[in-house]
């Protein structure tokens, strides 16, 4: 586990649209920890998936984070901008033969199962549009949770040899979550729990990558009236720049914060929410 080091956290969203609640609540959660934890908070743009990204959304989604006094610590890391370091780790890994080239297309993969069954784990060599997965022989299959304590993941899912780098010629996600977390020294990880079935994949990375593990805690996701995940595929509203202290009053509220007075600025807002989210998940 991540011993040894100071704390940083980070925020890390993907600039395909403005935040909304549902990513104010994950932003607010993070932050909060590494306050809590006298820490450093970063922030860094997830825009490895390049044609995701929206032109401009970067610049708003850190304007919505100042407006409601979420200052991060350091320089903001775009993933867009970091190829050599994913390639590197690729390297690393393919050295120890954990790695594999790949040609299933997803409609294969479909007809074969709900998960990747290893197809071509026998592939030694490229092809044309050939992918390249990652040898899962050792598969995470649990882990401890901060917030949702002993989690056990499904063993299918877990053991699947997820991707690392796309037929499309992109990294992926999963290695480079992995890489980034892993070269700002970040040690404690704090995010919707949409995205607790993939820490199976990224601490199956880590294991490979690093000597230590960071440590997770994943808070409930914010739903819609139908019960859907909030996000910008679902047309979730945009955070208002009028509407600030309210709406980090919700997010408090939302995550279990009691007796924060309303009548304040964002600042004064966050510093008695660090004080609640203390009390609450540090004690």
């Amino acid at each position: 586990m991540a011993t040894g080091l100071p704390y940083c956290g980070r925020f890390a969203p993907t600039p395909s649209g403005p935040l909304h609640f549902g990513s104010l609540v994950a932003a607010v959660a993070s932050y909060l920890d590494a306050k809590a934890h006298d820490g450093r908070w970063l922030v860094r743009i997830e825009d490895v998936d390049k044609p995701r990204a929206v032109a401009g959304a970067s610049d708003t989604i850190l304007r919505q984070l100042e407006q409601h006094g979420l200052l991060w610590d350091g320089e903001i890391w775009y993933q867009s901008q970091r190829d050599a370091a994913y390639q590197q780790a690729l390297e690393t890994l393919r050295a120890q033969s954990l790695t594999y080239y790949c040609t299933c297309t997803r409609k294969q993969i479909k007809a074969r199962g709900a998960h990747y069954t290893g197809y071509c784990r026998s592939r030694q060599r490229p092809a044309a549009g050939s992918a390249e997965r990652f040898r899962n022989d050792q598969p995470s299959l649990q882990f401890h949770d901060r917030i949702q304590g002993d989690v056990q993941l499904e063993p299918v899912f877990a053991r699947e040899d997820f991707l690392l780098y796309r037929r499309d010629q992109l990294y992926t996600y999963q290695l480079a979550v992995v890489v980034d977390d892993h070269q700002q020294g970040v040690t404690d990880i704090v995010r919707g729990a949409d995205l607790m079935t993939a820490s199976s994949w990224q601490l199956a990375l880590w294991q490979q990558l690093s000597e230590r593990r960071p440590r997770l805690a994943h808070v409930p996701l914010a739903l819609d009236p139908d019960g859907r995940k909030l996000s910008k595929q679902n047309h979730a509203p945009a955070l208002r720049a009028d509407q600030v202290p309210a709406q980090l009053l919700r997010a408090f509220e939302f995550l279990g914060l009691t007796d924060i007075a309303a009548d304040a600025s964002p600042a004064e807002l966050l510093q008695q929410a660090t004080i609640a989210w203390r009390l609450k998940y540090l004690s």
